[in-house]
Order: C-alpha cells, then structure tokens, then sequence
C-alpha cells in the first residue's frame, strides 16, 4: 500500500511577529512496517535559518528560525510512504511468557540497553497513581500472558473510556482522564503507557496518522483524516509491539508512523517561540491518500 500524507499547520496572529523559532517533528521516519519514498517541506514565510538532524529517540527534526515580520505562519509536509503490515510473530517463547517473566528478563537487559530503559521510568505525563495502577491489574492479572494482557489493557481502555474531543487539552493530567474516563487518543496512548510502566515494562508513544474512509457511496473530503497516537510495548521473543486503544486494534495498513518517545512532549509535532504580545489562530489540515495499491495475488503470478 502507498500512501500520499499532507499536513498542514497555519498559525494566523493578530499582531505582527518579529520573531519565532520553532522546531517541528512532522517527517514521518523509516520503520519495519513502512518507507519513506519521498517527504517535501514548505514553511511560509521562507526561514533564515532552518537545521535538519534526528533527535535522541531518532526522529526526524527541523529546526527553523524566522527573523522578519509576518502575521501568519505555514508548515505544510508532503510524504509519499510505502506502507506494509508485519504481523506480531508469536512464537512458543512469546506464547508462554508471562507478564512476570517479560518484566524479569527485561529488568535484566535494561542493564546493557538504554534504548528499553528509556521507557520503563514514568514522566510528567505519564505518572500512575493507585488508580490508574489498579486499574493496570485489572489486564495484568497474575499469570496471564505477557502479550494478551497488552492487548486486554488495549481493549479495556476503549470499552470503558469514552472519546471526547474537547474535553482535554495536552496539559490535562492523566490522573484526570483515569478519573473522568474520557478524552481522545493522545489521552489513552499516555493512560496506556502510565499503566504498562506501573507493572515494569517498557512502553513508548507513538505519533503518526490514521487513514479514516469516506461513508460507503461518498466522496473522501481533503483535510479531513487528523494526526494520531498510540502505543508500543516491549516484549521479550517480540520486540516493539503496537496497540491503538482509540480503535481497539493492533495498528495496520491504515496507521502511519511519525515518531516516538516517551509521551507526547517528545514528538509534539511542532512547537517554539514567538516574540508577540497578542492571540493567534491554529488551524489543522491533515490528508492521507491511498496512491497505489499492491495486490499480493497478483504480484504472485508475475
């Protein structure tokens, strides 16, 4: 599968801005399950300064500086991703691990790779309390499989979580989404990851986009589909497994990988500083648009 993916990210201000710096993690990166063909990036006005580097968690990052007076700010990524599905292997191993054992072992390689250790330690963001952590046990009963009670926390979280936009902002404590049992993706990838971290496994935040299909007999309206989050747990014989609690799915084709870290605040996918006194407007736009599709049985007969 391939897919055509357009952000768009328009700051309108009521005063001029004489000054902004910004660092923006909006090009989606390069992972088992997908490749990056070709990614294009248009800031308006042009920067005076613009830096590309891979930050610590390795993802693709621009910094730009913009050092003349403006009233709107335009970042606009275009990426052409080929897109293909690796399902999680379950071997023997991994079917007779349970949740205990995965976090032994990985207690015991977390001593020689910091890239687990990284995500087994809460954040801000992340900080489980007695709730959240019981509510943790209610998946991660003792014995159960280590990759079963991942996907059993997935399903728990979508049935007994509501999704309400509106009702959450990026500062809205997970405590408070764990108590009011609402909120949208960004809110159940971070509760997700406050429970997997309560019981000692490593978990990561995942950033990118999900494709949303039009109503069947209707056209798909540009700008529509939005940016995503989920999350992805290290399991011993498995490696980084991903969930989608939003959708109660282990993601596939229709998930697209930016980036990740340890929450949101690592991969937000634009933020700076401005020098400007008044209000602004943010406006979204995201597209994905299948391309080209790749049809297995006929590529067995070529």
């Amino acid at each position: 599968m391939q897919y055509t993916v357009q952000h768009t990210t328009l700051y309108t201000y009521d005063q001029p801005v004489g000054l902004c710096h910004n660092v923006a993690k909006l090009l989606p990166r390069n992972t088992a399950e997908q490749i990056v063909i070709e990614c294009d990036v248009q800031i308006l006005p042009q920067p005076a300064m613009l830096h590309a580097y891979e930050d610590f968690f390795g993802n693709q990052t621009r910094y730009f500086a913009i050092q003349q007076p403006h009233k709107s700010l335009q970042v606009t990524v275009t990426s052409i991703i080929e897109k293909k599905v690796l399902p999680p292997i379950l071997s023997p191993a991994a079917l007779a691990m349970s949740w205990e054992e995965a976090q032994a072992q990985v207690a015991v390689q977390m001593n020689q790779e910091v890239a687990i250790a990284q995500y087994v330690l809460p954040t801000p963001a992340t900080q489980a309390n007695s709730e959240i952590a019981q509510f943790a046990r209610m998946a991660f009963t003792p014995g159960k499989n280590a990759y079963q009670a991942c996907k059993d926390l997935m399903e728990l979280i979508f049935t007994q979580c509501t999704f309400q936009p509106g009702f959450s902002t990026i500062s809205t404590p997970v405590w408070l989404v764990m108590k009011e049992r609402k909120g949208v993706c960004q809110d159940f990838a971070h509760l997700a990851i406050a429970c997997i971290r309560s019981v000692g496994l490593p978990v990561r935040y995942v950033s990118g986009y999900i494709e949303t299909l039009p109503p069947k007999g209707k056209p798909k309206l540009v700008g529509v589909d939005a940016s995503h989050a989920w999350f992805s747990v290290y399991l011993p014989h498995m490696g980084w497994v991903d969930f989608d609690p939003t959708n109660n799915q282990v993601p596939g084709y229709q998930h697209l990988t930016v980036g990740w870290g340890r929450d949101y605040f690592d991969v937000a996918p634009l933020k700076g500083v401005i020098q400007n006194s008044g209000p602004h407007q943010l406006t979204v736009s995201v597209d994905v648009r299948r391309t080209n599709l790749y049809h297995p049985v006929a590529a067995m007969e070529q």
